[in-house]
């Protein structure tokens, strides 16, 4: 299947389509390609706050005054809890997120590599991980200990990053995602929306992920929390707006997998059900980083309403 064009979805993202038509597309595109499973993940946040970058909506940002919890890497025992406590939730992938700009310590890399292997060793899932900037060796290493998927985020076009970051340079996550696909795994990366960007930026965004043929575009809408930079500086996104980008993201990349992830709670509201209708292919479940998500229970439920099932 071939994906829509950079013009035609900017002209979709801008409103140059009906709704119902491009969700009649996108629906159809997701079913061709997946059929009705859905596949879901879930995450611990394994080392939180004090980072030192000032990306504007991350209240784990040692630049922001969000009252969070914070606190240094745990332990592999409590990663592996974590991970069979999802296992038995019903969620089908499982990742380790960390705060900072990157992993650097030996301590925290062993107990990383620890904690992935006993992961691999003692449950069924293919291990995820998100630890910021990597490089290949290290990445290799994860790979051999069982990672199976590294998660790097891109969060917002090249030509906006400098609004939202200034302490890092977009070639450095770029670098980041081929080094974890010379390494041997599968990649994670996607969008945060809502930033202030415009609809031709989110089609930006989603047109280099497509360029770096990513295994996995994970969707995030902006839930501004109070301390954070961006607070109150943008408007917030409306329920078609991020129906419409989810529906570009599945147009543009029919075969890849499209998951909707934080912030849809916040954003979607009522119309959270229709993300499978706009393409959709996979959903995070349980909680984020800093909020709290919905009750799983609630969410296996939507996949079902929706005439879907989990993988």
């Amino acid at each position: 299947m071939t994906g829509i064009s950079i013009d035609e979805a900017v002209s979709v993202m801008e409103g140059g389509a009906s709704l119902m038509e491009l969700l009649r597309r996108s629906d159809q595109a997701r079913r061709v390609a997946f059929g009705n499973k859905i596949e879901t993940c879930s995450i611990v946040n394994a080392k939180s706050g004090n980072c030192p970058e000032d990306c504007k909506f991350c209240p784990q940002s040692s630049h922001s005054t969000s009252l969070i919890d914070k606190y240094p890497l745990i332990s592999s025992n409590e990663l592996v809890d974590a991970a069979k406590l999802a296992e038995k939730s019903g969620s089908a992938s499982f990742g380790i997120v960390t705060s900072g700009r990157s992993i650097n310590t030996e301590k925290e890399r062993g107990v990383l590599l620890e904690a992935v292997e006993r992961i691999a060793e003692n449950t069924d899932f293919p291990p995820c991980a998100s630890l910021g900037l990597a490089d290949e060796d290290f990445l290799k290493a994860l790979k051999d200990a069982g990672l199976k998927r590294y998660h790097h985020n891109l969060e917002t076009a090249e030509s906006f990053y400098s609004e939202i970051c200034t302490t890092r340079d977009y070639r450095d996550n770029i670098a980041t995602i081929k080094a974890a696909k010379l390494a041997g795994l599968k990649v994670c990366s996607g969008c945060l929306f809502g930033l202030g960007e415009t609809p031709a930026q989110r089609v930006e965004l989603l047109e280099a992920l497509r360029s770096l043929e990513v295994d996995s575009v994970p969707i995030n809408f902006l839930n501004p929390l109070d301390g954070t930079p961006i607070k109150d500086g943008v408007e917030q996104l409306s329920p078609i707006d991020c129906l419409k980008a989810i529906a570009v993201a599945r147009l543009m990349m029919p075969t890849t997998t499209i998951r909707v992830c934080g912030g849809r709670e916040h954003n979607l509201r009522d119309m959270q059900s229709w993300i499978f209708a706009a393409g959709a292919n996979g959903v995070m479940i349980g909680s984020y980083l800093t909020t709290g998500g919905r009750r799983i229970e609630d969410d296996m439920r939507m996949i079902e309403d929706a005439g879907c099932e989990p993988e």
